[in-house]
């Protein structure tokens, strides 16, 4: 199978975080993994993403997200986006950062 370009999409920016919000009023806030995922099947997938790795006690985590993003654009062509991991949690935020930017090379 040959290797999927990026393609551009849609120029939204989506904010992952349970607590926190952005210093800039251009991000569409989400408190939980189910929220984001809602959210891009509405709107298509984001231009930018910030994101947080601990949502609370006993659900879904930023890297849960991000495995869904993982699977879900396996077999479809990956749009263009930029993403930041603003997570307190340095492993979290770690494991995080590699599977996305690991996928993103195996899409280019």
């Amino acid at each position: 199978m040959k290797p999927r370009k990026l393609i551009e999409e849609t120029s939204w920016r989506l904010y992952l975080d349970d607590i926190r919000t952005p210093k800039s009023n251009d991000f569409v806030i989400v408190r939980s993994v189910d929220e984001a995922k809602q959210l891009i099947k509405q709107k298509g997938f984001p231009s930018y993403m910030s994101l947080d790795h601990d949502l609370g006690e006993d659900v879904p985590t930023g890297y849960d997200f991000v495995k869904w993003i993982v699977s879900e654009y396996m077999d479809k062509d990956l749009p263009q986006f930029e993403f930041n991991i603003h997570s307190a949690n340095p492993v979290g935020a770690e494991n995080m950062r590699g599977l996305l930017n690991n996928f993103i090379k195996k899409k280019i």
